[in-house]
């Protein structure tokens, strides 16, 4: 299994590392570890000038995976356009909750946060750590957005921006 999914991912190719958001590959190299020899990928995070190497046996395990397809990349824009789904579990729960959906590494799921957690001007204003649960969000969504669609970050951004305030409009 780990051969299959060693030639699925090649130097250049764009990844999601679900605690991590999108990457690039930069290299595949052999390392020893504990007098065993192991083959890695190196993925570098440019935002946010970091490079992790994953085991290429353990891609599935830590659930690194493609770009999302545009049919994903659509259907989480759909979700964004939804209504909010407002719960009323205490904010520790939610935000625990909200966590576990951003680092799944599942574009829909973020996309909820995001939908979920959006404010207008209109309404009451976020605290810090709700704001910080959402700008994770609305970074993740975005960057892999941009990447699947060959589009700049900052377009993308301000694309996503604008289906949300339509949505409350």
């Amino acid at each position: 299994m780990s051969k299959s999914k060693k030639s699925e991912f090649r130097p250049s190719d764009y990844v999601v590392y679900p605690t991590h958001g999108v990457g690039q590959i930069v290299s595949i190299e052999k390392q020893e570890v504990l007098g065993m020899a192991l083959e890695m990928f190196v993925i570098s995070f440019e935002k946010d000038k970091m490079i992790v190497r994953v085991p290429t046996n353990k891609v599935v395990e830590v659930g690194m995976r493609s770009l999302s397809s545009p049919d994903t990349v659509d259907r989480a824009m759909t979700t964004l356009k939804g209504k909010a789904k407002v719960k009323r579990a205490m904010w520790s729960r939610r935000a625990q909750e909200y966590e576990q959906k951003i680092n799944s590494g599942d574009l829909i799921a973020i996309a909820e946060v995001v939908r979920d957690l959006h404010r207008n001007d209109d309404q009451r204003e976020q605290s810090y750590s709700e704001r910080q649960l959402y700008e994770a969000a609305l970074e993740r969504l975005t960057r892999e957005i941009a990447a699947v669609s060959g589009a700049d970050e900052v377009a993308t951004a301000r694309h996503v921006g604008e289906v949300l305030v339509a949505r409350a409009a």
